[in-house]
Parts: C-alpha cells; sequence; structure tokens
C-alpha cells in the first residue's frame, strides 16, 4: 500500500465515527436502489465496459463514480490499491450525493450548474471528500441526460490526466452504450398501468393539480388521489416528480 493510500486509510478510519457534518449522509434503500439500477442497467454496463478498456491505461490511483440523474449513486470503481480503503469508507452504492446529502462536492455542484466541475479538497464541505481532486459532469448517454460521471484521484499532480479521462469517459460510454443497445433486444419494463391510471399520469407529468384533474375528468378529488397512490405503488416512487421521472424513462410518456 502506497504511502497516500495509507494516508486516506488513516483519513477514512478517522471520520468513521459520525460527526455532525456527515450525520445526515443519505442512502436509498435498497429496493429502490435495485430498481434503479434495472432502469439504468445499459447505462451501468457502458460505464463498466467503458472503465474495463481504460483502466490498464492509467498511472494513478482513481476512483469513478457513476449516478443518475438525481445524484444516488448507481455504480463505481476504484484502482486496485484503493480497495481497502473503499470499503471501510462510507461510499457505496445508494448514497445520493446531493449537497443537502452529504454537503457541498463535485457531482452535487455539476447538478446545480449543469456543467463540468472541478473540484479540489478544500472546496469539499464533508470531510469524507477532503483529501480528493474531483471532477464531475453531466452525462448524456442515448439521446436523454442520464445522470452524473465523478472521476477522482488523491494525487495533485495527476489534475490534467483527472481532466482527461473525465472527459474521455463520456464519448467512450456513449459508443457502448449503443453497442449495448443494438446487441441486446430491449424489453420496457411492464408496469400494468390501465388506461385511466395512464391518462392521470399524463396529466400529472403536465403540472395539473389533483382538483384540476378532477375536474378535466368529472370525478372526485378523493378518486384522483386513490389512482395517484396505485401509481406510485406501481412504480414504487413516493412523489409526483419521482413519478414523472420514471415513467418518462420507461417510456410511458
Amino acid at each position: 500500500m502506497s504511502v497516500t493510500t495509507s494516508a486516506l486509510l488513516e483519513h477514512w478510519s478517522d471520520i468513521s465515527a459520525p460527526r455532525s457534518s456527515m450525520a445526515h449522509i443519505k442512502y436509498i434503500s435498497r429496493t429502490s436502489l435495485e430498481r434503479l439500477r434495472k432502469i439504468n442497467h445499459f447505462l451501468i454496463g457502458a460505464f463498466q465496459r467503458s472503465l474495463s478498456d481504460i483502466r490498464e491505461n492509467l498511472s494513478s490511483t482513481y476512483l469513478f463514480l457513476l449516478t443518475d440523474a438525481d445524484g444516488v449513486l448507481l455504480a463505481m470503481d476504484y484502482s486496485p490499491d484503493l480497495e481497502d480503503e473503499v470499503k471501510q469508507s462510507p461510499i457505496r452504492p445508494g448514497m445520493v450525493f446531493t449537497a443537502q446529502s452529504c454537503g457541498i462536492n463535485a457531482i452535487s455542484a455539476t447538478m446545480e450548474k449543469n456543467e463540468p466541475v472541478l473540484l479540489p479538497p478544500e472546496q469539499h464541505e464533508s470531510p469524507l471528500f477532503q483529501q480528493w481532486h474531483c471532477y464531475a459532469t453531466p452525462l448524456s448517454v442515448g439521446i436523454n441526460h442520464s445522470g452524473y460521471l465523478d472521476v477522482s484521484t488523491i494525487n495533485a499532480d495527476m489534475q490534467s490526466e483527472l481532466i482527461a479521462i473525465a472527459k474521455l469517459i463520456p464519448a467512450h460510454m456513449q459508443n457502448s452504450y449503443q453497442s449495448l443497445m443494438s446487441s441486446v433486444p430491449t424489453e420496457k419494463p411492464s408496469v400494468d398501468f390501465t388506461e385511466r391510471q395512464l391518462t392521470i399520469l399524463e396529466m400529472i407529468s403536465k403540472g395539473l393539480t389533483v382538483k384540476a384533474i378532477a375536474l378535466k375528468l368529472k370525478i372526485k378529488e378523493c378518486t384522483v388521489n386513490h389512482h395517484k397512490k396505485v401509481i406510485f405503488n406501481k412504480l414504487g416512487v413516493q412523489s409526483s416528480t419521482e413519478a414523472v421521472s420514471i415513467a418518462s424513462r420507461l417510456s410511458y410518456l
């Protein structure tokens, strides 16, 4: 183990006990994570294939993170010499990388700005990332905005290589994604919506309130709320925003 990675292990071990700045880190449930992974399986596959192709050319210690469009960590990869350190860190799939969850970080910053962000250690709010140089960028794989990629190193001298790698991976992922899509028969995950539920789902996506939907369909508001509850249960979500997001990805909208 190198001196740098040894120091990182000591750093993460040092912050493993809850602190006020880390106590609010959020993770989604295992069930929700599995659902997101199923929805984003081509994106994850493209990420893994791209890293497999470039890993042998890396000359330093790197951590790679892939989140969905809401900042939920879907997959991660790292240099072999980081295995013990990463296993002892709080970073794992299902972690939410918004600023509200874990303080300002490269992913939360690029989510806010919708552009690539380079964040040095001193600009991270959470002590978890305060030895990392991180470059995060939005991902558009396929035809839609898909999520965010973060490439991080603990070596300040590798900043130029860090940015080069982070700029290379999205294009590589796009090619891998298209290859996966063309080689594997794709089936839309089946959700058994009724015609009325699809109508209400479309109205929700247009921003209509429960009262407006009830008036338009000439039904009671309690009936609309019942349909909404059923729709949320079928999609495994808890809000209209989530429902519209998942339904769009599944091509129901």
